[in-house]
């Protein structure tokens, strides 16, 4: 990956951290705590290998001033993914967060879940497009882990596969019915049914 792809993964890779974090931290959710750690690694190795190709690209005084640049928005993004290891590793240690922090976090109306694809669900080989999930279920997917791949921003043509990771975003509400409809306990039509009770 060339160092433009590389600082663009992780500018979206911070930004999901921050939010799993935060998440992680309102619900007490290890499984998204989980998902930082594991994010937290990745983008560790990212910047190395900013700051070895950055050592190989600067032939000059001039190219390694214009690089600096570069490392200084990599290190950013490193330090921003280890703040949101540390809000992740409060959950891993069991700490509880102070009543005014979950206070706040409740204002912003908003959750993450994060969520296992099972073979018997009805989202298996379906678009994002097909499924209407925002639509439906007020319930936004972000991200995607594929194996040990990610899928920023998925759009209408993003299909959804058995084992997928969906990080979504929406309401408490939502999210715990979300859970069985991607486990494969409940179809769309009886989502829709339980949302209108």
């Amino acid at each position: 990956m060339s160092i433009k792809n590389i600082l663009i993964e992780m500018k979206n890779m911070s930004e999901l951290m921050v939010d799993l974090a935060f998440s992680a931290v309102l619900f007490n959710n290890k499984e998204l705590a989980e998902e930082v750690l594991k994010l937290e690694n990745t983008i560790n190795s990212m910047n190395y290998e900013i700051k070895k190709q950055s050592l190989v690209a600067a032939r000059s005084y001039e190219d390694a001033e214009k690089l600096t640049a570069l490392l200084e928005i990599a290190e950013a993004a490193e330090s921003m993914a280890n703040a949101a290891k540390d809000l992740a590793d409060l959950v891993i240690k069991g700490i509880k967060p102070h009543p005014v922090f979950k206070m706040v976090m409740e204002e912003s109306e908003k959750m993450m879940a994060r969520v296992k694809v099972d073979g018997g669900s009805e989202l298996c080989n379906k678009t994002l497009g097909e499924l209407l999930l925002v639509n439906r279920t007020g319930m936004r997917v972000i991200a995607i882990r594929r194996d040990d791949s990610w899928i920023y921003g998925p759009d209408k043509h993003t299909m959804i596969y058995e084992n997928d990771v969906l990080l979504v975003q929406g309401t408490e509400a939502g999210s715990e019915v979300f859970y069985k409809l991607a486990n494969g306990e409940i179809t769309l039509d009886e989502f829709d049914d339980f949302l209108d009770e």
